[in-house]
């Protein structure tokens, strides 16, 4: 059948008339859309495990334009707002998503100099009610972030300042105590080596590699900074999966009470495999 249709349209077209043209092609939009989803044996996030190291499904949209300019939502569940801490919860109801929304402006390969620019604004937003059980209530999960970065190739630095008066729990309390949480700032360094470029056969392959600053302001607050490192293989198929596995580790102390949830310091070192498909 579809070797007779072809053959038709093919014996038509010789027989048409000289002067029909061929319609204009329609210009390229300007706009493009990208995203991904996967499922990860946890969610890690700068080092910390933000579902008591239970499997997480996230995912991600992201609208383009050739300028450069994007906006995106992300979004994963999450445990830590409904897990125990100091003896009772932070949130009563909810808790269970983090929401992600982002927008900024990119740049690859400026001049083709190699350099590349990302900077832009990101809103974390955790639905939920907070706990009435804590005294003097608690500083807001959601959380305000302005970032920028610069990359060589495949090397980035790149620093995250909050802009909020809370920073995932840091802040002025309910009742007047502590301290605001903005200029807390994340300074990392990251580099996603093309390990399979230098190896016939393995071209989707690429090694993980980061270490990294958070740094909380107020003096209510500081006690809770710490550094986190990862390092990772993945692989991108030519269909779109992506699979891989990390290590992250902290210098964060079983003793500093700050990163307890259900009894356990989030911070300790872990491994984290996940899959994905991009697209």
């Amino acid at each position: 059948m579809r070797k007779s249709l072809i053959t038709t349209a093919v014996l038509g077209a010789l027989a048409a008339p000289s002067f029909v043209f061929a319609a204009d092609a329609a210009p390229a939009s300007d706009f493009t859309t990208s995203g991904a989803a996967g499922l990860f044996s946890q969610y890690i996030f700068r080092g910390l495990t933000q579902t008591d190291r239970k499997p997480a499904v996230q995912a991600n949209f992201d609208i383009n334009h050739s300028s450069g300019l994007y906006l995106g939502i992300w979004s994963s569940n999450v445990s830590w707002p409904r897990d125990s801490y100091g003896g009772s919860p932070v949130y009563s109801r909810g808790g269970s998503q983090e929401i992600d929304i982002y927008a900024g402006f990119k740049k690859d390969d400026i001049a083709k100099s190699g350099f590349g620019i990302d900077f832009g604004a990101l809103q974390y937003y955790y639905p939920g009610t907070e706990n009435p059980a804590n005294s003097g209530g608690n500083p807001k999960l959601n959380t305000t972030e302005l970032y920028g970065a610069i990359n060589y190739h495949w090397v980035q630095a790149k620093i995250s300042g909050v802009v909020s008066k809370d920073a995932w729990g840091f802040g002025k309390y309910g009742n007047g105590s502590g301290n605001d949480a903005d200029g807390t700032y994340y300074a990392e360094l990251n580099a996603n080596v093309p390990i399979g470029e230098y190896m016939g056969g393995l071209k989707g392959l690429t090694g993980i590699f980061h270490i990294a600053r958070q740094d909380f302001k107020g003096a209510a607050n500081e006690a809770a900074s710490y550094n986190d490192w990862r390092l990772g293989l993945q692989n991108a198929f030519d269909n779109g999966i992506v699979v891989g596995a990390y290590y992250t580790d902290t210098n964060i102390k079983n003793t500093n009470t700050l990163w307890l949830y259900n009894d356990k310091n989030i911070g300790d070192s872990t491994g984290t495999a996940f899959i994905q498909k991009t697209f």
